[in-house]
Formats: structure tokens, C-alpha cells, sequence
């Protein structure tokens, strides 16, 4: 009996990427007409085509992955990078949507956004900061950054707890003894382990925790203003500040800046994240670098092996503090 010709055989017979066959056969944009007339006519060759709609057919596959945002935000958009690249060269393509969040509003967006793509759509889905990884839907998921409430193995995360201790040690080490916290969105696993590295590192350097310097903050820079004038308004103002990502510690130093304080003179401002803004900034920012394209590639082999009926393990990747220009000594 002969062996069911496959897409990989007619990729090395074509001498194409099985990227560049999945496009060619599904009529997608980025192939050449003359690529496109070669690979078809190797299809042809093989017998390719009859064998794909029959398995397509059975599986009801639809060969697309689904990332589930809920805003295109910088966080996203870079592991949205290490998405497409893991996916260039295998025969599925990448369906980006972003689940419509209004101001302050977390809790389901992906279960909207699962419903109306699940089962038709795509074959699977990596969730990137979701409010649960219990959606009630039969697609397959990841979750990336997931929320406190994720009780499935499919995960992605960073060593969260050990970046902020990081960050918080690099404030303590160049003298800094009264630092705020502008932590994140608290329904996150994140945002509550980054408290905890910060509150370890103080505990660890023999400095007393002080509530009044955590202040609520959240993920988005609108989220962040009024926080950030919060920790301005202290009557004894802090000497530094450790925000939860980049986007509330960019919007901290545009608003130590607005109020005639220069950074890192007057305060030091760290980070997490490392996005793309955070070195182009001014003053550049130091912070705790996830690796968010490796990311985004992790949850698609994750997602890859899931489809094919493993259970993986969770994830979580190392964080690096990178040290730039927005951390100084305090003034004496």
C-alpha cells in the first residue's frame, strides 16, 4: 500500500518552504505566479490535491492559529514577532485578533472572542494575558501571562517574582531606600508576583514595607496616570520607582517629568517588560527584560503539541535586568 503523499513531500519535491506550499494551494498572499504555477503543477504531480481535501475534510481543519489579544499593545505585538516566526515554515498561518476591551474591562473578553472563532476559524488559540484559561470552548488553547484563576497546564510565564527582585535590588543598590511600587492589573499572576519580588527585596535589605508606596497602577498608561500622581503626591516623596511593565513606567517619568522632576536626578524609574519604546525612550529605560518573541514561539510549539494530543508542561522562561539610563543614585 502506497504511503498518503504529504505536504512535506511536496514542498522538498518543489524545493519550497511548506509555508510557501499552504499559501500556494490555499491561494494566500506571497507567492509568485511562477512559484505559484511550479508548486501546483508538483501538486498535480503528486497527487497532492486529492489527499488534502480528504483530510481536510475529516479533521475540519482550518490550518489557521489564532492569537487572542485583548488591545494591540506593544506586550502583544512583540510576540505576535516570535508567533509568525515559528510559524513560517509549517503549513498554518496566523489569525490576529484583538477581543475589543473597553477602559477598565477584563474579565471575558476571550470568551467573546472564542465564540465567534473557535471551531470555524482556527484550530487553536494562544491567549496573551487572559482573565482564565477555563473558556468553555473545544479549541485547544495556551495561555501566555495567564490570569491567577488558570488551572490548565498549557502555559506560558517568566520568572516574574525573580525579575522584580531584580529591579527592586538595583534601586537598593545604588542607595535608594524609599521606593514605590506602581504594580499591575492584581487579577494577574504577574502583576501579584512582581508585588512579591519587590516586597522580598526590600525584606531581604532590612528595609521596612511601607503600604502607603504601593500604588494601583495596571498595565496601560492610561491606567498608570493617576497612580503615578498618587506616589508624586506622598508627602514624603520616594526616591524611586519600580512600575509593574514599561507602559506605566514610561507614563511615571512623563509624569515626574510634567512636574518639574528630572529622572533619574530626582527619581529613578524602573521597568518590566523591555519594549521596543522603553530603549528609544529619553531617558532610556532600565528594566527587566522578558523574552517576548522566544514567547510567543514557545506558545506555538506548545500549541503545536497540544493539537497533536500531549499535555504539556507550563513554561516559564528567565527574565535579564537591563540597565540603562534611568536609574541613578539618590540625591544627597
Amino acid at each position: 500500500m502506497n504511503r498518503r503523499t504529504t505536504i512535506t513531500d511536496v514542498a522538498r519535491a518543489a524545493g519550497v518552504s511548506v509555508a510557501t506550499v499552504s499559501k500556494a494551494i490555499n491561494g494566500r498572499y506571497g507567492v509568485s505566479p511562477d512559484t505559484l504555477s511550479h508548486v501546483m503543477t508538483v501538486v498535480e504531480d503528486l497527487g497532492y490535491e486529492s489527499s488534502l481535501v480528504a483530510t481536510s475534510m475529516r479533521r475540519r481543519s482550518t490550518n489557521v492559529i489564532g492569537v487572542l489579544v485583548a488591545e494591540f499593545e506593544p506586550f502583544a505585538l512583540q510576540l505576535l514577532r516570535g508567533v509568525s516566526a515559528a510559524l513560517e515554515d509549517t503549513d498554518y498561518d496566523v489569525l490576529a485578533y484583538a477581543g475589543s476591551v473597553s477602559a477598565g474591562e477584563h474579565l471575558g473578553w476571550e470568551r467573546r472572542s472564542l465564540s465567534r472563532l473557535g471551531g470555524t476559524l482556527i484550530d487553536g488559540a494562544i491567549l496573551v494575558t487572559p482573565t482564565t484559561t477555563r473558556a468553555e470552548t473545544s479549541v485547544p488553547i495556551v495561555a501566555v501571562d495567564p490570569h491567577v484563576g488558570a488551572d490548565g497546564p498549557a502555559t506560558i510565564g517568566v520568572a516574574n517574582l525573580e525579575g522584580a527582585r531584580a529591579a527592586t535590588d538595583h534601586l537598593i543598590s545604588l542607595g535608594h531606600r524609599r521606593i514605590a511600587h506602581l504594580r499591575g492589573r492584581t487579577d494577574l499572576e504577574s502583576a501579584q508576583e512582581r508585588e512579591r519580588g519587590y516586597r522580598d527585596a526590600l525584606t531581604t535589605a532590612g528595609i521596612p514595607f511601607d503600604p502607603a508606596l504601593v500604588v494601583d497602577g495596571g498595565y496601560r498608561a492610561a491606567d498608570s496616570t493617576a497612580g503615578a500622581h498618587a506616589i508624586l503626591d506622598l508627602p514624603d516623596t520616594p526616591t524611586a520607582v519600580f512600575a509593574a511593565n514599561d507602559l506605566s513606567a514610561i507614563e511615571m517619568m512623563r509624569i515626574a517629568t510634567e512636574r518639574g522632576l528630572r529622572v533619574p536626578a530626582d527619581l529613578s524609574v524602573v521597568g518590566f517588560d523591555d519594549i521596543l519604546d522603553a530603549a528609544s525612550h529619553a531617558p532610556q529605560l532600565t528594566t527587566v527584560r522578558q523574552p517576548l518573541p522566544e514567547m510567543g514561539t514557545a506558545a506555538v510549539r506548545m500549541l503545536l503539541d497540544v493539537l497533536k494530543g500531549s499535555d504539556p508542561e507550563p513554561v516559564r522562561m528567565p527574565t535579564t535586568l537591563i540597565v540603562r539610563e534611568s536609574t541613578a543614585a539618590p540625591r544627597q
